[in-house]
């Protein structure tokens, strides 16, 4: 499990829309609110680390998630970088949520930049 103290990114689940059924959870309730300001990893419907600081360097992820998971930007301003144990990168604008459905991921980085 990823638990951290940390700034950086968190990584959420979020629920898709349940077919019309009475008994189904709403998105709101089966899915972990990620608070502002933080990057939150989420799996499982849990949130298993947040980051919230602008670091220049790579922010290890002592798990090492790997995929289903999610990762949610609740940042206004800021890009989140996660980073793959095979090396490849992948960009997360700001107030966006990436579904990451293969890999295992071992890094995290805020950026102040806007864009990917």
């Amino acid at each position: 499990m990823l638990a951290m103290a940390v700034a950086g990114a968190c990584f959420g689940v979020t629920a898709s829309p349940a077919a019309a059924s009475p008994a189904a959870a709403s998105p709101a309730q089966a899915a972990p609110s990620c608070p502002y300001p933080y990057v939150c990893f989420i799996k499982n419907d849990r949130i298993i680390g947040k980051f919230k600081d602008v670091t220049s360097d790579w922010q290890p992820l002592p798990s090492k998630p790997s995929a289903p998971l999610a990762v949610v930007n609740t940042r206004h301003d800021d890009v989140v970088r996660v980073r793959f144990t095979s090396g490849s990168v992948s960009c997360i604008p700001p107030k966006t949520t990436n579904h990451i459905n293969g890999g295992q991921l071992n890094a995290v980085r805020i950026s102040s930049s806007t864009r990917c």
